[in-house]
């Protein structure tokens, strides 16, 4: 082992990620972007090992969303106050206001289905996630060939 990291595939462009996520241009994000893309490569994998390497214009929508959904966790655009409750609101009230929160594991569906940025990197990585792999046999079947006649 060389101790050396591959090289990423693709690299953030803080104007063409505004230009696509308008509503995260605030002070709070703007000035973490990088952070939060640096971040984002940790879930997504931004190398030459990663399950979408040969498609980078692919890799980079999925970073973006990834970045958008850290970002919108870190700094939420709604409600700055939700920023200090951990996981997602799984119920509220009204009379002597209570609510209760469902610890979502980073990386796990429940934490990317907090925002809408998240849920749509979700969904599109499913092919990702199949976990199983058909790869066809190169050896012939039984009985041909004149094997195991």
């Amino acid at each position: 082992m060389s101790g050396t990291l591959p090289a990423p595939i693709v690299t953030f462009d803080p104007d063409a990620f505004l230009l696509r996520y308008p509503e995260l241009a605030l002070p709070g994000v703007e000035n973490n972007l990088q952070l939060f893309f640096n971040e984002a490569c940790i879930y997504c994998d931004n190398t030459s090992a990663g399950p979408f390497a040969s498609q980078p214009t692919t890799l980079t929508l999925l970073l973006n969303m990834l970045t958008a959904h850290i970002a919108a966790l870190t700094v939420p655009i709604d409600d700055p106050d939700m920023a200090r409750i951990v996981g997602r609101l799984a119920s509220g009230g009204e009379g002597s206001v209570n609510f209760a929160t469902d610890y979502a594991t980073p990386g796990s569906a429940a934490w990317f289905t907090q925002t809408r940025y998240g849920a749509a990197y979700w969904q599109a990585t499913a092919v990702a996630r199949l976990g199983a792999r058909y790869y066809p046999s190169l050896r012939p079947p039984f009985g041909s060939y004149g094997w195991r006649q």
